[in-house]
């Protein structure tokens, strides 16, 4: 689509819905409605899209969908962006290939978006696996957001230890394999092939977990290979867990 032309909301739903399936007018009204997006009118009244409309659209939904950002959050960074803040270094700044930063939020924004309490925030920092800070990264959010769902099954963050260490044991064995490629002057192989080792590495320890599930006999139709999606808890709560220390 050339850069002068504008589209309709329809053209707008096919080029995205394969990329977002849940798209549709009523949302794009709604984001409208916001004021996250701003089509122009046609004389007939109908909206009309421009190139820009659409990315802004698209990184929309795409921050809605891998970072869990609420949308008032969303609109600060946009706003940002659009005040020309966006190259400060400040929440909304870009990279060297202009795709936004991720999002910093404060504390009272971190726990609003995640549906957490102070207690559990205090915890999960005090056993490192969210990094105490002024401002929070998305991952912050991502990692509450898994631990509130957690807690719901007797979960707290003092049993999340040994995933932070296995965690921390898969980057040690990524920067062994990645060391002798860091010295190159481009580092785009290894970023490459820092992200190609991570993702298998994290595709065959969810193989393996799910092995193990398989041999308590606690499988069941299982999910695509390597998945586990945060959802509601849907059965009675289970009573807390007890670490190996009796805590």
């Amino acid at each position: 689509m050339g850069a002068s032309r504008s589209v309709s909301i329809g053209q707008v739903l096919a080029e995205l819905q394969q990329e977002f399936p849940d798209i549709s007018p009523s949302k794009i009204r709604f984001l409208e409605a916001e004021g996250l997006i701003q089509p122009q009118r046609a004389e007939s009244g109908y909206r009309r899209f421009a190139v820009s409309d659409i990315e802004r659209l698209r990184y929309i939904l795409t921050t809605q969908r891998d970072e869990y950002l609420p949308l008032r959050v969303i609109k600060e960074r946009l706003d940002a962006m659009d005040s020309g803040r966006a190259g400060s270094g400040g929440a909304g700044s870009s990279g060297a290939d202009g795709v936004p930063a991720p999002v910093a939020m404060t504390r009272s924004e971190l726990l609003e978006a995640a549906g957490a309490d102070e207690e559990l925030l205090t915890e999960l920092e005090d056993y490192g696996l969210i990094r105490r800070a002024r401002h929070y990264p998305a991952q912050a959010l991502h990692v509450a957001l898994s631990a509130v769902a957690l807690r719901e099954y007797g979960i707290q963050p003092r049993h999340l230890r040994a995933v932070k260490a296995a965690a921390e044991r898969e980057v040690s064995l990524v920067e062994q394999v990645v060391a002798p490629l860091v010295r190159r002057a481009s580092r785009e192989p290894a970023l490459r092939t820092g992200q190609a080792v991570a993702s298998l590495i994290a595709a065959l320890h969810a193989t393996l977990v799910e092995e193990g599930l398989n041999d308590a006999g606690l499988a069941c139709a299982p999910p695509v290979a390597g998945t586990y999606p945060v959802t509601a808890r849907e059965a009675h709560p289970a009573p807390g867990l007890r670490s190996a220390s009796g805590r």
